[in-house]
């Protein structure tokens, strides 16, 4: 297909697992008579999120699924030809990831769990240790999990395995020790376009960013979701609401004009950046 609309989705979703599963299918039938091709949902919109980032409640964590089970199994039904990325919940085991799914009609195309962890999500989650890329029919794709895209490393490995468009799923909240009075103030509101905007700009690659709205526990979250374009203009956007940010885009020619003069991944220069820590002398 040369043009494709991406589709990035801010919203709430809680803990009740039914309820969001149910939620999810009715998002994914009416981006479907939109004509999304790829429906990108926030992290943990199937059971919900975390209620606090320092210390988070043992006894109070949101419900674990095997993406095998059946609320997976109803979202590769829903998505038919669409490609949708889904944040939620994995259980491993006696491990719970922080993880996300990328499925079409055809059933699984790819996952990954959330490698880089803020404050104490370490104390719910375990860590991911990898970023992989996958062939979808909207092109090759990768996918980040919120705070993971604080880190360039993340999206440059996936640019360079070949990803055309990052879907990052978040649940990303305002500022949990210095809150602003309006949310497009909060410090944390700024670092989330900033990052969204610089990685998809230094990759030259589209960006798919999603959030989480309403409030769990402690944590506001931001909205703000958005797709970004590989000059790294923001082509559509929710702002602080809940709603689908949009957009028809020709993946390759967009990419190929970003990349016509200056094309950064192949003037990177590896041989000489630091591969240690720097030291102080």
């Amino acid at each position: 297909m040369s043009t494709v609309t991406l589709g990035a989705l801010a919203g709430h979703f809680g803990r009740d697992l039914t309820r969001g599963v149910d939620k999810a299918v009715r998002i994914i039938e009416a981006a479907a008579r939109d004509g999304v091709d790829l429906l990108v949902f926030p992290d943990a919109a199937l059971g919900g999120y975390i209620g606090d980032l320092r210390h988070p409640d043992p006894e109070d964590l949101p419900p674990a699924i095997d993406p095998a089970g059946p609320e997976v199994a109803a979202i590769i039904a829903a998505a038919g030809p669409m490609t949708v990325c889904i944040g939620y919940t994995e259980a491993a085991g006696d491990v719970h990831y922080n993880a996300a799914i990328c499925v079409n009609g055809d059933g699984i195309l790819g996952s990954h769990r959330k490698v880089h962890q803020p404050a104490g999500e370490s104390e719910a989650y375990a860590a991911g240790d990898s970023f992989r890329t996958f062939d979808t029919p909207v092109g090759r794709i990768g996918m980040l999990i919120d705070y993971d895209k604080t880190f360039p490393e993340s999206a440059r490995t996936l640019a360079l395995h070949g990803a055309r468009v990052i879907a990052a799923l978040s649940a990303w909240p305002a500022s949990v020790t210095d809150r602003a009075t309006r949310l497009p103030a909060d410090r944390q509101s700024r670092l989330f376009d900033l990052y969204d905007c610089a990685r998809a700009a230094e990759n030259q690659v589209f960006m798919v960013s999603s959030n989480l709205t309403g409030i769990t526990g402690s944590l506001q979250f931001l909205g703000q979701a958005k797709v970004v374009g590989p000059g790294g203009d923001v082509l559509a956007t929710t702002r602080s609401k809940g709603g689908l940010a949009k957009v028809e885009v020709d993946i390759d020619a967009e990419i190929g004009r970003a990349r016509r003069v200056l094309n950064h991944l192949t003037e990177l220069r590896p041989d000489i950046y630091a591969t240690d820590p720097v030291r102080e002398r």
